[in-house]
């Protein structure tokens, strides 16, 4: 009777993934690991990449291989940058196999930079802007002396991707007073104040 190791035994094959990838959520700041569980007898070369970009294993990204079968990628000090796709490829001598998984950071409604006070001709356009971040993206509001501003077509805003500008326009005496923005998300929120005055 022929006593056989296990490691012999292992089906030598094309890789196979065993456990998939699944998508990561992290606060911003933070690591974050992917991790898999995949079968690549013998002799797997793993290959991490983003948005269809390699990386390569250093200080930012570290390659981790735990037990015989999980591969991990630890990403560090993760920011809205790291958003995306990361996809491994784990190839043998006898075929290569893909997962990939979604990278999703969330990050508090901020204002980066709070509206300019102003001072504005009566009859003129006015704008104020603020430049905002937060993911999830934040809902945004708009209020004079306290009161929320209800659009028309004289005053009314709009939200970009990271800035959100009121429009005034046919400034009037009536218009003066203090303006402020606030922005909120599932993790926080924020606002900020500007003075409009009319001469």
């Amino acid at each position: 009777m022929t006593l056989r190791s296990r490691k012999e035994m292992k089906e030598k094959g094309p890789p196979r993934v065993l456990k998939n990838l699944t998508d990561v959520m992290l606060i911003e700041g933070s690591a974050a690991k992917l991790e898999c569980r995949i079968s690549a007898f013998p002799d797997p070369f793993i290959r991490w990449s983003k948005d269809g970009a390699e990386l390569k294993d250093g200080p930012k990204y570290r390659y981790v291989f735990e037990d015989p079968d999980i591969v991990a990628l630890v990403v560090r000090d993760a920011g809205l940058p790291d958003l995306g796709k990361y996809t491994i490829s784990v190839k043998n001598p006898f075929g290569e196999c893909f997962d990939s998984a979604r990278l999703l950071v969330e990050v508090p409604a901020k204002i980066q930079k709070g509206p300019d006070s102003t001072k504005a001709k009566k009859g003129s356009t006015v704008n104020l802007t603020a430049h905002i971040s937060g993911e999830p993206a934040p809902d945004v509001g708009w209020a004079k002396d306290g009161e929320d501003i209800e659009e028309d077509d004289r005053i009314y805003y709009n939200i970009g991707s990271d800035s959100t500008t009121l429009t005034i326009k046919k400034v009037s005496p009536a218009d003066a007073g203090k303006y402020e923005v606030f922005v909120e998300n599932s993790l926080g929120m924020d606002q900020s104040f500007a003075r409009l005055d009319v001469i």
